[in-house]
């Protein structure tokens, strides 16, 4: 089954001064859908200055400006694969505990 991939901004750090952005904490959540799930959390620095044409003042923000920061920022890929390698060694174990009584 294919998974599924939620990526989420948790928390942003700013400046008071002018609203600008200076760290974004990102999560990225895999499931399966078959009970095994996997997360990576992580942050990145930003550099906001107020006279870019393309500055959004903090309160105008939305999720989906921030993950566009965040995905130009790290490797979103190499992100994804890492999850789903945790979920497949969930779901297909190579290692066993216990014992046989």
């Amino acid at each position: 089954m294919a998974i599924t991939y939620t990526w989420t901004i948790a928390n942003m750090e700013r400046n008071t001064s002018d609203d600008s952005v200076t760290i974004a904490h990102w999560r990225c959540s895999g499931d399966d859908g078959n009970g095994n799930t996997a997360s990576s959390y992580g942050t990145t620095s930003h550099t906001g200055v107020p006279s870019d044409p393309d500055f959004i003042a903090y309160a105008s923000l939305t999720e989906a400006d921030v993950l566009g920061w965040v995905h130009d920022a790290i490797d979103q890929t190499a992100t994804e694969t890492a999850i789903a390698d945790k979920i497949n060694a969930m779901a297909s174990p190579t290692t066993a505990s216990g014992t046989p009584w």
